[in-house]
C-alpha cells in the first residue's frame, strides 16, 4: 500500500484535476468541496445499484456521511453566496475559476465503459443532470448563476495534471523518498 501511495510518479494518479487545487481562499475551497460533495453523493446512489456486493455495501453505509457533507459545503456556499458584497464576490470570483473543472467529473473512460458493462460501476455522464440540479437549488438559494458555457479543464484521469500536483505529492511523499523502505 504504501508503494502504490508514496512511491508512484505524478502521471501515475488518476484523480479529477478540480481535487489539486490548493486550499488558498475559503470561498474557492468551500466551492470546490461542494461540487465535488454533491458529485460524491451521487456516485455513491449510482453505486448502490452496482452488481458487486462490496460497492453496494459501502455506497449504503456511506451515503449518510456524504450527504452530510453536501449539506454541510452547500449552507456554506449559500452564507457566502448571500452574505456581504466582499463574500458574494469571492463566491463570484471562486466559482469563475473553478467552474472549468467541473466538466471532467462527467467524462467517461474505458475502465468506467467497463465497469458499466459488467454492471458494477456506471456512467459519470449520467450524473450530470442531478448535479446541475442539486447545484442549481442550493446557486438559487446563495444568489450566484451557473456560467452558460466554458472551456473545460480535463486530463486528470489519463494522468494529465495541474501544476499544482507536484506540490501535494512532494509534502505526501516526502518521508518515503527521504527515508526509502521505512516503515510506520
Amino acid at each position: 500500500e504504501d508503494t502504490l501511495a508514496m512511491l508512484r510518479k505524478e502521471r501515475e494518479y488518476r484523480n479529477f484535476l478540480i481535487c489539486e487545487v490548493p486550499n488558498e481562499d475559503f470561498a474557492q475551497t468551500i466551492l470546490r468541496q461542494f461540487f465535488f460533495d454533491v458529485f460524491h453523493y451521487l456516485q455513491y446512489e449510482a453505486l448502490k445499484s452496482s452488481s458487486d456486493e462490496t460497492l453496494v455495501a459501502i455506497a449504503e453505509k456511506s451515503i449518510k456521511e456524504v450527504a452530510y457533507h453536501v449539506r454541510y459545503s452547500g449552507e456554506w456556499v449559500i452564507r457566502l453566496g448571500d452574505g456581504t458584497d466582499i463574500s458574494h464576490e469571492k463566491m463570484k470570483s471562486a466559482l469563475e475559476f473553478l467552474w472549468p473543472f467541473t466538466g471532467e467529473l462527467f467524462e467517461s473512460d474505458e475502465l468506467d465503459a467497463w465497469a458499466v458493462e459488467k454492471e458494477i460501476g456506471f456512467d459519470p455522464a449520467a450524473l450530470k443532470k442531478g448535479w446541475t440540479e442539486k447545484v442549481n437549488a442550493v446557486f438559487d438559494q446563495a444568489g450566484l448563476q451557473l456560467p452558460e458555457k466554458a472551456w473545460m479543464q480535463s486530463g486528470g484521469k489519463k494522468g494529465y495534471h495541474t501544476e499544482y500536483m507536484g506540490y501535494i505529492l512532494s509534502e505526501l511523499q516526502m518521508m518515503q523518498r527521504t527515508y526509502p523502505g521505512l516503515e510506520w
